[in-house]
């Protein structure tokens, strides 16, 4: 059974997930470990992510962990079995792994949801948007580093410009879209982008305006990237330690409950565009 080093955000789940279906039959790993006929390290490794899972063990382990959710089952021997290789490998040993996570998950994802509080979102992002964003948040790095990092953020829009983009709604506060990360051309430039990418019929966008009452949300920034099944979405927060991919399902609850809320203080599409409207018209 070949072990991996590194094992990604995508293949860490996988493991967890068959931790917690054992878990729930009041299973032993030991016990796991002798229904496959692998040592106990062998359980550990596959419940980490370090080592992978063959569709028929996967298939086996559930069936006598009495799993009978058939479309999480099969949700997770796609995950066991996929080996797609995307664009993001490329910048693998030169961007941080959260970096290739996140766009793996991307990928993936059978819907997204963002909330944005300081920054315009990410999949709207323009190059001079996010060259300026990483040049002042890392000023240690040399330039070679930041193009790395603004290359990376503009393949990852694929998710959302390719042929069979992904729905994707998003919240933003006003004051990232009045912050002038750059210039005043650039911030132009990337108002407009936003209005141009809030006419995608896959794409709602919708904005928290500064004179809301009673909102006290400042801290709900997120990504939310839905699963093949609800129990497989995954929640992406900046964290001052790094990334945090978050998966339980009472947090899951938790941040969809957040979202929900986020969104109906915020002001319709139509409106949204409007005030977008009127902050390029006061350039």
């Amino acid at each position: 059974m070949a072990t991996r080093r590194h094992p990604t955000a995508r293949q860490a789940r996988l493991g967890a997930e068959l931790r917690r279906l054992r878990d729930a039959a009041g299973l032993k790993a030991t016990e796991a470990a002798a229904m496959l006929g692998v040592s106990s390290v062998q359980m550990s490794q596959i419940e980490s992510g370090v080592a992978g899972v063959s569709e028929e063990r996967l298939r086996r382990l559930a069936a006598n962990y009495a799993c009978s959710e058939t479309e999480l089952i099969d949700a997770l021997v796609d995950m066991a079995t996929d080996r797609t290789r995307g664009w993001w490998e490329e910048y693998r040993g030169v961007l941080p792994a959260a970096y290739l996570d996140l766009s793996e998950l991307d990928h993936h994802a059978t819907f997204r949801h963002d909330v944005a509080v300081i920054h315009v979102p990410g999949l709207f992002q323009t190059e001079a948007y996010a060259r300026a964003l990483f040049s002042y948040m890392n000023p240690e790095f040399p330039q070679s580093e930041v193009e790395h990092r603004v290359s990376h953020r503009m393949r990852r829009k694929t998710v959302v410009e390719r042929p069979d983009p992904i729905p994707y709604e998003t919240v933003i506060h006003e004051a990232a879209l009045r912050i002038r990360v750059a210039g005043r051309a650039a911030y132009r430039a990337q108002l407009a982008r936003v209005l141009e990418l809030s006419e995608a019929e896959h794409i709602t966008v919708r904005v928290v305006p500064f004179g809301l009452d009673d909102f006290a949300g400042a801290g709900s920034a997120m990504v939310y990237l839905g699963g093949a099944v609800p129990h497989l979405d995954t929640v992406v927060r900046d964290a001052p330690h790094g990334t945090a991919f978050i998966d339980s399902a009472a947090q899951l609850e938790h941040f969809r409950k957040l979202f929900r809320r986020v969104k109906a203080a915020s002001l319709g599409p139509e409106q949204s565009r409007d005030l977008i409207h009127r902050l390029t018209k006061e350039l």
